[in-house]
């Protein structure tokens, strides 16, 4: 299935509107083993045509690598992008598997000078804090971002993998537009409270790694046999015999896509964006690619429709998944509930 326009939908209570689906960047540079830059350029293009307009970066990719690899299509097409951009994980230049969560004044404020320069840009349409340290009061946090909106820096404010609670006393200090999350037909933990809680609020959801980091796709089944540098490899799901267990709860979805004509990737997407009803919130997500047959692939999912029979079939496969998300959860809402 293909789909050649985008619907669009708002992103927060009172901020531009967007593709409802939009475009993960951090594959580009980093975590997914070898990119073809060419090919990559080429995937950014695709999607803007395709009527993708939220491109979703981090400073911490590539360790800025990525914000400068997309910041001249940026540019080329600023009218048209909404850029998303994270501070909040800080890496250790020595050794990049080191990392810091920071969310002191002092570092939101260099920060975000560090990825307006890779980027080559004069605003951020949308910054996120990466990653919640509870160790700095909230307030202090968000005040500092809010510092950035008043400067003309940043236009609107987003947070991950936060709580309900933390959502709300964030969105208390200065509106929050939009939450981004792991949210998938694998991964539900965010609908016991930041989904409720983004809903009470108006804010956007943004479900990051919708496809299972490409297992729901069928496109690997075991992590362990991909390159070396595959950070998948570390991830308990994705390895070992939690991979062989996880593997086989796709076959309903197998079944679905056959019905419909689609793909493993589609009937993902499509189980993503029918949260938006089921939930009552407005829901972008932002699967990664690198490829624009998988970009077009993607997007057709957004026509997608599956009956209350098939949802019924999906319903049940989160609480069946072996493994965490991450071997250490520490940094997710969930090490916080």
């Amino acid at each position: 299935m293909t789909h050649p326009v985008l619907p669009t939908a708002p992103l927060g209570t009172d901020g531009p509107l967007v593709g409802v689906q939009g475009l993960g960047c951090m594959g580009m540079s980093e975590f997914y083993g070898p990119t073809d830059s060419a090919e990559a350029l080429a995937t950014l293009d695709a999607a803007l045509e395709a009527g993708v307009t939220l491109f979703d970066t981090a400073d911490m990719y590539g360790s800025g690598r990525n914000e400068e690899f997309i910041g001249p299509f940026i540019r080329a097409n600023r009218d048209q992008v909404v850029l998303a951009t994270k501070f909040a994980i800080e890496r250790d230049e020595n050794d990049p598997s080191k990392r810091a969560i920071r969310n002191d004044p002092a570092y939101i404020r260099s920060a975000v000078e560090g990825s307006l320069r890779r980027l080559g840009v004069d605003v951020i349409d949308l910054y996120y804090m990466h990653r919640r340290n509870p160790d700095v009061p909230l307030a202090e946090s968000v005040g500092a971002m809010a510092e950035l909106v008043r400067a003309g820096k940043v236009r609107q404010l987003g947070l991950s993998e936060v709580t309900g609670a933390e959502l709300r006393e964030a969105h208390a200090v200065h509106p929050i537009a939009a939450v981004q999350s792991e949210w998938s037909v694998f991964a539900r933990d965010v609908e016991r409270s930041a989904v409720p809680a983004a809903a009470e609020l108006g804010v956007t959801f943004v479900p990051y790694s919708p496809l299972g980091r490409g297992f729901l796709t069928g496109a690997f089944q075991d992590a362990a046999k991909l390159a070396a540098d595959d950070f998948r490899r570390t991830h308990p799901r994705y390895t070992g015999e939690n991979a062989v267990a996880n593997g086989e709860l796709l076959a309903p979805m197998r079944e679905i896509a056959a019905a419909h004509g689609a793909t493993l990737a589609q009937v993902a997407l499509a189980w993503v964006h029918q949260r938006a009803q089921v939930h009552g919130l407005t829901v972008v997500p932002i699967p990664g690619t690198r490829k624009r047959s998988r970009l077009v692939e993607n997007t057709g999912a957004a026509a997608l429709r599956l009956s209350a029979a098939e949802l019924a079939l999906l319903e049940p496969l989160a609480g069946q998944v072996a493994g965490d998300r991450y071997a250490d959860m520490r940094n997710t809402s969930v090490g916080r509930e």
